[in-house]
């Protein structure tokens, strides 16, 4: 088997019999890209967002020394101490740092958006979480859909070439239908160029969740595109977070397609929609390097050099094979594979 120094965003590189195996460093198309977090605004949330302190006891111990009751700590609610982490960790894949966080959900009808503001990842310890000032009776996620695909392209002219939102919800949707009719038009939007590439990410938190629902909106595919939604369900809420992390970075790895070409130009292979973060595929033989085009962009990575099987494989035609040297003759000489 053949080796060759992987140049990004490659991190490995295998070469046996015209046979590529390449693993992704990372997804080349996530520069650029611009997150927004939506929380849930909904009713069915009012305990998670509501605040308390821990009331710590005396010891006896304490009590007979006379020592104070110590202090309370700091009240928090439940979504905070998650909404930071995941702030702090999509700020890491976000272009500059800073996210559109809203809730959804809001409003007497469940359709509104209050917007907490534009929030910087290295600050997020600093935001408080409180959830919003009209929760909303009912939970409508395509408002939600709207106001971050209406950002994402106002970002463009300022560098935005991917789009994410992430959004976390506790309950069942009651625009599930129109949720997959808007998703078809943002499709649409994408292919046109009207709209950079776009994931939406779903997290449903506890026991009322409609997963069939959920399950069936991120099934969906698109000519192209392929899944645009992907979910997952948290049991409970201090679950949230981590679920967030390996589904951004689960999307991150196979988010876009691309195609891959010898050296004289040749399509070898094309993947449509969604690039797998280890790629296999046949060069040529003799072809000298293979490269990889994803939105727009072009890596070259050179091929390993085949080396001749020990088998003795090589056709010399009906030659004798030479006599054995003398163990004295070969001295120190060692065999083995050139990498």
């Amino acid at each position: 088997m053949g080796h060759e120094r992987p140049v990004e965003p490659f991190s490995d590189l295998h070469v046996e019999h015209e046979k590529v195996h390449a693993v992704l460093l990372h997804d080349p198309t996530v520069e650029g890209l611009d997150v927004g977090l939506y929380l849930d605004g909904s009713g069915s949330m009012a305990d998670e967002y509501q605040y308390r302190a821990d009331q710590p006891r005396r010891t006896l111990w304490q009590w007979l020394t006379g020592k104070p009751k110590p202090a309370p700590a700091p009240a928090t609610n439940l979504v905070e101490p998650q909404a930071r982490w995941m702030l702090q960790y999509l700020a890491s894949k976000d272009r500059n740092g800073v996210l559109r966080v809203a809730y959804w959900a809001c409003g007497g009808n469940g359709r509104g958006i209050e917007v907490a503001g534009e929030l910087e990842g290295a600050n997020a310890e600093r935001y408080s979480f409180p959830g919003p000032q009209a929760q909303g009776q009912y939970t409508y996620l395509a408002p939600a859909i709207r106001d971050y695909v209406e950002y994402l392209r106002g970002q463009v002219p300022h560098g935005a070439r991917r789009g994410m939102a992430v959004f976390i919800t506790d309950g069942h949707l009651h625009d599930a239908d129109e949720v997959e009719r808007l998703t078809g038009e943002v499709a649409k939007m994408v292919k046109r160029g009207q709209l950079p590439r776009v994931n939406f990410v779903m997290v449903g938190v506890g026991d009322s969740v409609d997963e069939e629902q959920l399950e069936r909106i991120a099934h969906a595919e698109y000519a192209g595109l392929g899944h645009i939604w992907c979910h997952r369900v948290a049991k409970e809420i201090q679950n949230v977070a981590e679920l967030v992390a390996v589904l951004v970075d689960e999307t991150m790895t196979v988010a876009a397609g691309g195609t891959i070409f010898d050296d004289r130009g040749n399509v070898l292979r094309t993947y449509e929609g969604r690039l797998p973060a280890a790629l296999e595929f046949d060069v040529p033989e003799g072809c000298k390097a293979f490269t990889l085009e994803v939105a727009g962009q072009r890596y070259t990575q050179e091929l390993p050099d085949e080396h001749h099987d020990e088998d003795g494989d090589d056709d010399h035609g009906d030659e004798p094979e030479p006599e054995p040297e003398p163990a004295a003759a070969r001295g120190g000489k060692r065999g083995g594979h050139r990498h």
